[in-house]
C-alpha cells in the first residue's frame, strides 16, 4: 500500500480545489463533523484512500485457482528456447558485448 502522507504532514505545500454542488458540500461536512474531522482532512484522507484502492485494483493481477495453478506450470514447465530464440539472444550478447 502506498505511505499514508496525511499522517507524516508531509507534501502538505500542494492545494487541490474542486466545484461541488451544496449537496456535496453539506454531505462532506457531515461525514467530515460525524468522524471528527476538519471537512479538507476528510476529503484529502477519503480521496487519498480511493486512489490507493484504485491503483491497486489496476496493478494487481487476480487469479483463480486454475489460472494459478497454469500460470506455475507454465513457468516450472516451459519449453526449451527454439532455434529463433536462441539465434536472437545470441545476436543480443554479441551487440551488448556480453
Amino acid at each position: 500500500m502506498l505511505k499514508d502522507i496525511t499522517e507524516t504532514g508531509k507534501g502538505r505545500g500542494e492545494r487541490l480545489a474542486a466545484r461541488i454542488t451544496a449537496a456535496q458540500k453539506s454531505l462532506l461536512q457531515h461525514a467530515a463533523a460525524l468522524s471528527g474531522r476538519t471537512v479538507s482532512d476528510f476529503v484529502v484522507a477519503s480521496a487519498q484512500a480511493a486512489a490507493e484502492r484504485v491503483i491497486e485494483e489496476h496493478e494487481t493481477i487476480r487469479l483463480t485457482r486454475a489460472e494459478q495453478v497454469a500460470f506455475v506450470s507454465a513457468l516450472l514447465e516451459a519449453p526449451k528456447p527454439g532455434p529463433r530464440l536462441r539465434k536472437a539472444a545470441a545476436k543480443y550478447r554479441r551487440q551488448m558485448g556480453l
